[in-house]
């Protein structure tokens, strides 16, 4: 390998919404957050779980009621 052309490598902690702290090393200078990690991740936990990230969920029900109330009653015109 090639000598002075890799980046300088800190040791940075990654901590996440439900606790996790992972220490590693990155070309980052400085510890960040994330939302989900391996230990609450739904595929390797295998539980279901819903993460709403300011309200997108509801945001989307509310955008999307009026239209199945609306396509509902186009079927029921139809009949």
């Amino acid at each position: 390998m090639r000598e002075k052309i890799h980046p300088n490598t800190k040791e940075i902690k990654i901590s996440c919404a439900c606790g996790n702290v992972i220490t590693t090393e990155s070309a980052l200078k400085s510890d960040f957050n994330i939302e989900i990690c391996s230990a609450c991740h739904p595929f390797f936990t295998g539980k279901q779980k819903i993460v709403d990230t300011a309200g997108k969920i509801e945001k989307f029900k509310k955008r999307y009621a009026s239209f199945n109330k609306d396509k509902a009653a186009t079927k029921k015109d139809k009949q």
